[in-house]
C-alpha cells in the first residue's frame, strides 16, 4: 500500500519523483488535468495503480486494453499509466495510438473486461486525461470515479504480483474492417472530411475512400501542434472552416471529428451547420422506422423541437444528463437504440455496440443520404426553425462551478419556478426555456436559451443573467 498523497497544491511540489495530482481532475465520468501543471508522470502512475487496485477490489478480471491519442505527450502519459496498472497486478494489452471508439472496440475484439484511453478529447493541447471503465460499452460513472479518486488521493493503491505487458498489433485493421462491414456506396457522394490534424486523420479519410466516397481533405495530416484549429466540431472556428470547404469544393456536405474521434460535426451542402440536436432528429427518423415506439435519449442541452420531433415520429423522447458514461448507462437501462448530445456525441445501440463512435455515425448518415431522394440540405430544411443561442460557455473555477449552479437552483425553488434539475437547471417559461449547468470536462459553466421568437429569446437571456447575478457569478454579455 502506498502512503497518502500530501494535501498540497500543485505548485508546491519540488521534485518530479513525487506524485502530483490535482483532485479537481477527477470528473463525473472521466479524468482530465492540465499537464504538467496539475498532474505529473508519477501522478499518472499513481492513477494507474489506483485504477488497477479498483479492478482487483471489485473482482474484475485483471486484464485491460490501453490506448492513446496522437498528442506529443500522450505516449509518455500512457507508459506511466501502464506502469501503475502493472504494479497493481494487471495484464495490460497495449493497442497503440488510436481513437477512443477503437479502444472501446478493443474491449469486444480482445475480450478485455476493462479499458483505459489516454486522451484529452476535444480539450486543447496542454490537457491530458483518461477515459476508463469496466463495462462494455465503457461506463465509469460518478460513483466509480469518486471511489477511484479516494483510492488514489488517500494512497490506498495496492501493489500485487502478476502484472504483465503485451503489445497487441492489428486492432486498427480489425476496427476499420468492423466499421465497413458490408456497407457499399450505391450513390456517389462528395464529402469534406475535417479532422483538424487530430487522431481521426489516421482513420476517417482512409475509411471513406475505401467505401467509394469522394473525399475532400481538410487538415487531414497528423500534426499534434494543431496548426489550424483545435479539433473540436462544436467550436465555431472548425465549423466555419468546414463550411468554407464545402462552398469551395461543391461537396454534398462536410463531416468533422474531434481529437479522439467520438464527436461529430456536420455542415450541409449549403454551408449551414447542422447542430447536434438537428442531426439526432435526422438519425432518429431512420431508427424509429425500424424500431417504432423506441426510446430516444437526448441531453438537457437539446432543443425542445427535437423532443417534439421524436414524439411526432412515434418515439419515446427522454431527456437526460450530459456525459458519455451517463448517457450510455441510461441507454442500457431503457434499452434505447439511439441517443445523442448537443456536443456531437451520438450513441448507437442499433446494429452497433452502444458507444459513441463518430465515424460510425458518419456511416449511418452517409447511408441515410445515399438511400434518399433528398439531399442533406433538404433534410435540414424539413426541420422546424429554432430560435436559440448556441452553447454559451464562460469560465468558472472547478472548485466553484457546481456550488454556483446549486445556489441558482435553490433560488429558483424558493421563487416557485418551473424547472428540471436533471442536470443543472433547465427553466421553462411562457417564452421557452433556458439552461445552466456545470461542465464535467472543463472549468466552465454552460448555458443555452431557446424561445418562440426573438423578443422571447431576449427575455430568456435577461432572466439567465439575473439568475447568475443573484448567485454572485460574473457572466459575459450573451
Amino acid at each position: 500500500m502506498t502512503k497518502p498523497l500530501p494535501k498540497v497544491t500543485p505548485n508546491t511540489w519540488e521534485f518530479l519523483r513525487d506524485p502530483m495530482i490535482a483532485p479537481t481532475g477527477f470528473r463525473e465520468y472521466d479524468a482530465r488535468w492540465q499537464y504538467p501543471e496539475a498532474i505529473n508522470l508519477p501522478g499518472i502512475t499513481a492513477l494507474g495503480l489506483g485504477l488497477g487496485t479498483q479492478m482487483q477490489q471489485r473482482g474484475i478480471e485483471p486484464v485491460i486494453a490501453v490506448g492513446n491519442d496522437y498528442r506529443d505527450y500522450s505516449l509518455s502519459i500512457k507508459n506511466a499509466l501502464i506502469l501503475g496498472l502493472m504494479q497493481a497486478g494487471i495484464h495490460v494489452k497495449d493497442i497503440g495510438p488510436c481513437l477512443s471508439p477503437m479502444a472501446y472496440f478493443a474491449q469486444f475484439h480482445l475480450d478485455a473486461p476493462a479499458v483505459a484511453m489516454v486522451t484529452a478529447s476535444h480539450n486543447p493541447n496542454g490537457w491530458t486525461g483518461v477515459k476508463m471503465g469496466f463495462e462494455r460499452p465503457l461506463t465509469h460513472g460518478p460513483d466509480e470515479m469518486a471511489e477511484l479518486r479516494d483510492i488514489v488521493l488517500e494512497g490506498r493503491g495496492e501493489q500485487r504480483d502478476g502484472g504483465k505487458y503485451e503489445f497487441v498489433d492489428g486492432v486498427r485493421e480489425a476496427y476499420l474492417d468492423d466499421l465497413v462491414g458490408d456497407f457499399k456506396m450505391t450513390r456517389k457522394l462528395k464529402v469534406v472530411c475535417a479532422t483538424g490534424n487530430g487522431t481521426a486523420a489516421a482513420f476517417a479519410p482512409e475509411l471513406f475512400r475505401r467505401l467509394g466516397v469522394e473525399v475532400v481533405d481538410s487538415h487531414n495530416t497528423l500534426d499534434y501542434t494543431f496548426p489550424h484549429y483545435n479539433p473540436n466540431p462544436e467550436a465555431m472556428e472548425m465549423l466555419h472552416d468546414m463550411s468554407d470547404s464545402v462552398k469551395a469544393s461543391g461537396a454534398d456536405f462536410a463531416l468533422g471529428f474531434d481529437g479522439d474521434g467520438d464527436r461529430i460535426g456536420v455542415v450541409d451542402g449549403l454551408g449551414r451547420i447542422i447542430w447536434g440536436d438537428q442531426l439526432l432528429a435526422i438519425l432518429a427518423d431512420e431508427v424509429l422506422k425500424e424500431n417504432p415506439g423506441a426510446p430516444i435519449i437526448a441531453d438537457v442541452k437539446a432543443s425542445q423541437l427535437l423532443f417534439d420531433a421524436i414524439r411526432n415520429a412515434g418515439g419515446d423522447a427522454i431527456m437526460w444528463k450530459t456525459g458519455h458514461s451517463l448517457i450510455k448507462s441510461k441507454m442500457q437501462e431503457v434499452n434505447a437504440p439511439l441517443a445523442g448530445e448537443m456536443s456531437g456525441h451520438i450513441f448507437y445501440n442499433d446494429h452497433f455496440y452502444g458507444y459513441d463512435d463518430a465515424i460510425y455515425v458518419a456511416l449511418r448518415l452517409l447511408n441515410i443520404v445515399r438511400t434518399s431522394e433528398k439531399s442533406l440540405a433538404a433534410m435540414r430544411d424539413d426541420l422546424p426553425d429554432m430560435i436559440n443561442t448556441p452553447e454559451l460557455r464562460f469560465d468558472c473555477p472547478d472548485e466553484e462551478k457546481f456550488d454556483a449552479v446549486e445556489r441558482i437552483r435553490d433560488a429558483l425553488a424558493a421563487d416557485g419556478a418551473n424547472f428540471s434539475d436533471i442536470d443543472g437547471v433547465r427553466v421553462n417559461t411562457q417564452d421557452g426555456w433556458w439552461l445552466l449547468r456545470a461542465s464535467n470536462t472543463q472549468a466552465v459553466l454552460v448555458a443555452r436559451c431557446e424561445a418562440r421568437d426573438e423578443d422571447g429569446l431576449a427575455r430568456l437571456k435577461s432572466q439567465l443573467q439575473t439568475a447568475l447575478a443573484k448567485a454572485n457569478v460574473d457572466a459575459p454579455t450573451f
